[in-house]
């Protein structure tokens, strides 16, 4: 959207119901009714419905379902992150487009956001299901003083402010949760995953790439046969069509505030919150790392560095730093 569309958009935005005449717009504006015109068709042409009756001027009738960066800032509160914003109408990976933007000098806060992705990736590899105009897929560029040992605490951070969006977006604090250290839960059920990737000099982080994939309004029936059983949406659970704008501004507040939080306390500042939707505790759960090595035993808690706490059943107690985790199924016996 240019800027001069932007400008149009706002000013019916004001308006309201009454409607703007091209001569008022073209005043307001500092640009032709000839101009006017041009940017309220570019409009159009992005699914707006603008009416324009004679005499009445124009009205804004709807805006469509898309993250465009009008949309998304009229409702923003933060002050450093998505103020650079990135929209893009597909891409193979946000996370990629994301590192390329932070190599040739994006801002901290930096985002790009893609109403879908070809090849959309998590945690160790897996591909991750993104289809178009249903959810949200955003990367963010971090520009943190960390060093490298304590930079793996930040996707832990992240993990809570989507958990507390999600419980904020669907009314049910108590169905989310987060599987250690990054996947949030919804009834159980996987609806976000989070990846992050660093750029780094010796041992100082130059950057951060915050990746975040939430499934916002896709049916259970139409997740590809072998997430089904695992995966839900927001819209599925609470039975409600979601709001990606909304629940995009919801997010990006609550992620700056968490990761402000975290730099300036670390993992501490923010692991009363980690821990208290973190309901593995207690439960038998089995942890593969990258080499295809499994460590099984009773999840007991996380550590002041955000590794996850594994107790053996010969009572010793195993950190883990990496690595996928399985939680048991509940039975008898």
């Amino acid at each position: 959207m240019n800027d001069g569309a932007a400008r149009v958009l706002v000013a019916l935005r004001q308006a309201a119901a009454r409607g703007v005449s091209g001569e008022e717009l073209s005043a307001r504006l500092g640009v032709t009714r000839a101009q006017v015109w041009k940017h309220v068709e570019a409009l159009r042409a992005l699914g707006y419905r603008i009416d324009g009756d004679p005499g009445e001027g124009y009205r804004l009738g709807a805006a469509p379902d898309r993250l465009y960066g009008a949309e998304l800032q009229a409702r923003l509160r933060t002050k450093w992150l998505a103020r650079e914003y990135h929209w893009l109408e597909t891409t193979d990976s946000t996370n990629r487009v994301a590192a390329e933007l932070a190599r040739d000098g994006a801002p901290h806060g930096a985002t790009v956001v893609a109403e879908g992705q070809t090849a959309g990736r998590g945690r160790l590899g897996r591909a991750f299901f993104s289809p178009p105009y249903a959810n949200l897929y955003t990367s963010i560029v971090l520009r943190p003083t960390l060093d490298t040992a304590r930079a793996p605490t930040a996707i832990l951070a992240a993990a809570v402010a989507v958990a507390d969006a999600v419980a904020s977006e669907v009314g049910d604090d108590g169905a989310v949760e987060i599987k250690w250290p990054n996947d949030v839960l919804l009834g159980g059920r996987k609806t976000s995953g989070i990846l992050m990737e660093m750029g780094a000099e010796a041992t100082r982080v130059r950057f951060l790439i915050l990746g975040i994939g939430v499934n916002l309004n896709v049916a259970r029936e139409s997740f590809p046969a072998e997430f089904r059983a695992t995966a839900t949406s927001l819209s599925a659970h609470c039975g409600r069509f979601i709001d990606r704008v909304g629940f995009a501004a919801r997010l990006y507040d609550t992620l700056e505030a968490v990761l402000d939080r975290h730099a300036d306390g670390g993992f501490e500042a923010v692991r009363a919150r980690f821990e208290a939707r973190f309901r593995m505790r207690g439960r038998r759960i089995r942890v593969v790392d990258v080499g295809g090595a499994a460590l099984d035993g009773v999840a007991v808690g996380v550590d002041a560095d955000g590794a996850l706490l594994l107790e053996r059943s010969d009572g010793a107690r195993e950190r883990v730093v990496a690595g996928d985790v399985t939680i048991a199924k509940e039975g008898p016996g």
